[in-house]
């Protein structure tokens, strides 16, 4: 059984290497350890390398998307979660670019089934409470919108990237709604 403290160490490692790969996907080791307040060897213990960590954090970014989805859905009508999901799905698109060397030489065939799933599983229960609720059209393949949505990760993390991906998210949402709930309509 793993001891509280060293989960909490892993938990808050995991933190502030998210935030440190988004910053700069070549943070070292020693910065991630310093600012998660634990020493460098106890970050070694849980990671023994920089590729465990990447793919620590990859998969922990994977869980809590999923994750998200059902959360979502509680505290939002079912489109204003989709829309959110796609923004936090857009964040996680924008480490995982910075990241993609390290993931794409980790990267196995079960690292891919392994985070496409609960991906999917997540896409599929938020469309499906947009159907239920009326608001998009029925019968959406949630690997089709997942697909379509890929522009994502290819948006230029440049100076007004959250202000494109935004501008390109309102097409998505507004092309998923059904004839009679688009704008405008």
């Amino acid at each position: 059984m793993v001891r509280a403290d060293a989960q909490q160490n892993r938990e808050r490692i995991l933190a502030v290497a998210h935030e440190a790969f988004a910053a700069d996907s070549a943070a070292s080791l020693n910065l991630i350890a310093k600012k998660a307040g634990v020493g460098p060897g106890t970050l070694y213990r849980h990671f023994p390398n920089r590729e465990a960590l990447v793919l620590a954090v990859y998969r922990h970014d994977v869980q809590q998307l999923a994750d998200l989805a059902p959360k979502l859905l509680k505290r939002h009508p079912p489109v204003r979660a989709l829309r959110l999901w796609f923004e936090r799905l857009a964040q996680y698109g924008r480490i995982k670019r910075g990241l993609a060397d390290v993931l794409h030489a980790a990267t196995s065939d079960d690292l891919v089934g392994e985070s496409y799933e609960p991906i999917i599983g997540a896409l599929t229960i938020l469309l499906d409470a947009c159907e239920q609720a009326g608001v998009t059209r029925v019968g959406l393949d949630p690997d089709d919108v997942l697909l379509m949505v890929g522009f994502l990760w290819r948006v230029d993390p440049d100076a007004d990237w959250e202000q494109r991906t935004r501008s390109m998210l309102d097409i998505v949402i507004d092309g998923l709604r059904k004839q009679s709930a688009r704008k405008g309509s």
